[in-house]
C-alpha cells in the first residue's frame, strides 16, 4: 500500500516536473518573457516609414541679404522654408552651401547696378560681351555692352522680354540684336550675331541658351545663400529688378513693409555657431534703425557679437544685431513692435 502511494506521488511529480519545463520552453520563445517588449518577436514584413524630419519655416521683412562680394538682394518680405542641401546635415547658419531659401509668396527687389556689377565682375566675365550696362521698363529690358568681331569692337544691344519660366527660372525672350544700334542683317548682310555669339560657346553655369533666347537658373547664376520657388512675376521698376513669388497683392505689399526688420526661423534644427537648435525658434532682428536689415551670412557672427540675445518664454533666441558695418546703438524690440515700423525700440537697460 506504501509502495503504491510513493509510486502515485512520484508520478504526479514528475508530470509537474514535465509540464513545468514544456511550459518554461513555451514562455522563453513568447514575446512577453521580456517584460512586454514586443520587439524581441518575429520581425514584421513591413519597415515602418522613415519619419519626414520638420521643416524650418522662414519669414523675413525687410531684408537686404549679401550674397557674396557683389550681389545683393532685398526681400521687402517673403514667407518659405528653409531646406538642408544635404540628407544628413542640417541647414547651418555658418555655411550658406547648406542650405537654400524656398519663397512661397513673397516680394524680392534686386538693384540693377548691382546686376551689372556682378555681369561685369562675377561668374560670367568670360562671356564675349564686355561692359555690360542694363536698362528696361515693365516686361522690357536691354542689354548693352561691347564685343569684338573680326577683331574690331562692336557696340551691341539686345532687346527681349522678361517672365517667369518653369523650375523657378528667369525667361528672357530675344526680340532683337542690334549692332552699332543697327539691325545686324541691315548693317553686314550675310554677318549674323546670334545669343550663341554674345554668351560664348561655353556659358556659364546656371545659363541655357534656347531657340535664340535666354533662361536663366540664379541659383546656379548666383553665389548662395540660393533662393528657389515659382516666380508668378518680374518686371522692370528702375532702378530695381522686381520679383515676386505667390498671390501678393500692392495693399499686402504695403502693410508688410511696415513691419520692423528680421529674419525669423521657425520649425525644424538649425545650426549656428557652436549652438544647434531643435524646433528652432531664432529671430535675427535689426537694431540700426536702417530702411533695410543688411545682413551678411557669410561673416554675420560679427554682427552678431556687435549685440546681445535673450530668451523668450517659449524658449526661443531673439538675437537684437546691427545691419553689415554698423555699431549697435541701445534698443531692443518685441514681436507686436516688429508689426509697427512706428513703434520705437524699447531701451537696452544701462550698462553697470
Amino acid at each position: 500500500m506504501n509502495r503504491s502511494r510513493y509510486a502515485i506521488a512520484a508520478a504526479v511529480l514528475a508530470a509537474a516536473l514535465l509540464l513545468w519545463f514544456l511550459w518554461s520552453r513555451q514562455h522563453e520563445k513568447s514575446p512577453a518573457a521580456d517584460g512586454g517588449n514586443i520587439a524581441a518577436g518575429p520581425a514584421s514584413s513591413k519597415s515602418p516609414a522613415a519619419t519626414a524630419p520638420e521643416q524650418t519655416t522662414v519669414y523675413a521683412h525687410n531684408l537686404e541679404l549679401r550674397k557674396g562680394a557683389n550681389f545683393r538682394i532685398y526681400a521687402r518680405w517673403l514667407r518659405g522654408t528653409m531646406e538642408p542641401v544635404r540628407s544628413d546635415r542640417p541647414p547651418s547658419l555658418d555655411d550658406e552651401e547648406s542650405f537654400l531659401f524656398r519663397i512661397d509668396r513673397g516680394l524680392i527687389h534686386a538693384n540693377m547696378g548691382d546686376v551689372e556689377t556682378f555681369l561685369n565682375t562675377g561668374v560670367v566675365t568670360q562671356s564675349p560681351l564686355k561692359n555690360i550696362h542694363l536698362s528696361g521698363e515693365g516686361q522690357s529690358l536691354k542689354i548693352s555692352g561691347t564685343m569684338r568681331r573680326m577683331l574690331v569692337p562692336l557696340p551691341v544691344e539686345i532687346l527681349g522680354t522678361l517672365s517667369p519660366a518653369p523650375n523657378g527660372r528667369i525667361h528672357l525672350a530675344v526680340t532683337k540684336i542690334n549692332v552699332l544700334k543697327v539691325p545686324v542683317k541691315a548693317l553686314m548682310g550675310g554677318l549674323k550675331i546670334e545669343v550663341n555669339d554674345i554668351v560664348g560657346t561655353k556659358p556659364a553655369p546656371g545659363i541655357e541658351v534656347s531657340n535664340n533666347d535666354l533662361y536663366l537658373d540664379t541659383t546656379k547664376l548666383l553665389p548662395p545663400p540660393h533662393i528657389r520657388g515659382q516666380m508668378s512675376g518680374i518686371i522692370v521698376q528702375l532702378p530695381d529688378i522686381v520679383v515676386t513669388y505667390g498671390d501678393t497683392t500692392t495693399d499686402e505689399d504695403a502693410e508688410l513693409a511696415q513691419w520692423h526688420n528680421f529674419l525669423r526661423l521657425r520649425g525644424g534644427t538649425v545650426e549656428f555657431g557652436k549652438l544647434t537648435m531643435r524646433d528652432a525658434d531664432l529671430t535675427l532682428i535689426d537694431a540700426s534703425g536702417d530702411g533695410w536689415f543688411d545682413l551678411d551670412l557669410a561673416t554675420y557672427q560679427q554682427q552678431v557679437v556687435k549685440g546681445y540675445s535673450r530668451m523668450t518664454p517659449e524658449n526661443g533666441l531673439e538675437i537684437f544685431m546691427p545691419g553689415f558695418g554698423h555699431e549697435m546703438p541701445s534698443g531692443s524690440v518685441s514681436l507686436e513692435t516688429l508689426r509697427n515700423r512706428e513703434r520705437p525700440l524699447p531701451q537696452v537697460a544701462p550698462k553697470k
